[in-house]
């Protein structure tokens, strides 16, 4: 604007009516030229004009450097002067095979945001937001948690949980004396841990809420029954919470709820199921169960912990046992609805809760000692 007009005297205003700029980052970027000798401020006034120096100037695309102005004014300018920048590529997801959790079980990612779910977990804590994972018991999320996490500490919630549990109390050592020994949230927060607190809607609220304050933009607590003293969370501390929505007395309150961002629903991966070589039969009639639980004509369904259980029983036990103790596990008011799923799905008949039976003799328990386990490898063999 200056350069257009070399010969006349301008107020900021008139520039900014001009450009059609804001007062701010007009006002910044003259005073920018005058320091730089690029303009003239004739006078005390708040009035410029363009000197040898300002045509030059105008050609170049960035008029300020860095630090030179304001942080609103630097973003008005960027937005009139600089191209925007290319989004940086996603970087390549770590996890893509079985991970070993740390009791030696593996773990088989699924997909979570088009990334494997231990590494979307993963990208998460990077950027400290906090998740609930909610869905059937057995479907896996304390298994995600511990494979996204080998860092982790846990808090099994129950009715009973109480602040002590999570903060840590006093406790008799050898010698008979009292002392604090601190809980699994504090060494979390002391050692930039990543914490699960299981089954979390089943813990009191007012238990919990000693919780929110490590999860805030405050990121410490206050231990009272120690002194008073407060605790900050190192970088890398991180809290998942787990819920089991169908469980009696769980109850996702707003105060919990509205401390995790985000809330992940986990159900059991049938497909999994059947990779892992279990029954098919059992998987279908599992995977049937479950579609009567979503429509409410079902409140249980196998998931994959009684997948997996039913696959080592059978293993042990035979084939019309493992079937026994599926139908057994059943909660009791859809027990009859299983047995007769289970048993159309097999073609066995009459199956009933495993239970003991008659004495056996000391000809027939030697038998059985010695008959082989099961025909459960024939069975599988027949039906695939």
């Amino acid at each position: 604007m200056l350069a257009d007009r070399p010969a006349d005297t301008l107020t900021i205003g008139e520039i900014c009516r001009a450009l059609g700029h804001s007062h701010g980052a007009v006002q910044q970027a003259v005073k920018t030229l005058v320091r730089r000798g690029e303009a003239d401020q004739p006078g005390a006034g708040p009035r410029f004009r363009a000197n040898g120096k300002t045509a030059a100037a105008a050609r170049v695309a960035v008029i300020s450097p860095p630090g030179t102005h304001s942080p609103r004014a630097a973003a008005a300018t960027a937005r009139t002067t600089a191209p925007a920048p290319a989004p940086a590529p996603a970087p390549a997801p770590k996890h893509t095979g079985p991970i070993r959790r740390a009791g030696g079980q593996l773990y088989h990612p699924r997909e979570l945001a088009d990334l494997p779910d231990v590494e979307a977990l993963a990208r998460l804590r990077d950027a400290d937001i906090p998740v609930l994972l909610y869905g059937p018991p057995g479907t896996g999320k304390t298994s995600l948690v511990e494979a996204a996490f080998p860092d982790l500490l846990t808090v099994a919630g129950d009715g009973d949980t109480t602040v002590g549990d999570l903060i840590g109390e006093y406790t008799q050592d050898d010698d008979g004396r009292y002392v604090f020994q601190y809980g699994p949230l504090v060494t979390a927060m002391q050692e930039g841990r990543a914490l699960l607190i299981d089954d979390a809607t089943l813990i009191s609220p007012k238990v919990l809420a000693s919780l929110y304050p490590a999860m805030d933009g405050r990121r410490q607590i206050q231990v009272k029954a120690h002194k008073g003293e407060t605790i900050q969370a190192k970088a890398g501390f991180y809290v998942v919470a787990g819920h089991n929505p169908g469980v009696h007395g769980a109850v996702l309150t707003e105060a919990l709820a509205s401390r995790f961002s985000v809330q992940i629903q986990v159900g059991t991966d049938y497909d999994l199921a059947m990779a892992l070589r279990i029954d098919a039969r059992v998987v279908r009639v599992a995977r049937n169960l479950a579609k009567q639980v979503e429509l409410g004509e079902l409140g249980w369904a196998p998931q994959l912990r009684e997948l997996l259980s039913y696959q080592k029983t059978e293993a042990v036990l035979g084939t019309r046992a493992a079937l026994a103790n599926l139908v057994g596990i059943a909660p009791i008011e859809d027990r009859d609805a299983v047995a007769e799923a289970v048993s159309k799905a097999v073609g066995v008949k009459q199956l009933a809760p495993l239970t003991l039976g008659k004495q056996l003799s000391a000809t027939t328990a030697s038998a059985a000692r010695q008959t082989p386990v099961s025909t459960a490898s024939a069975n599988r063999g027949r039906q695939r």
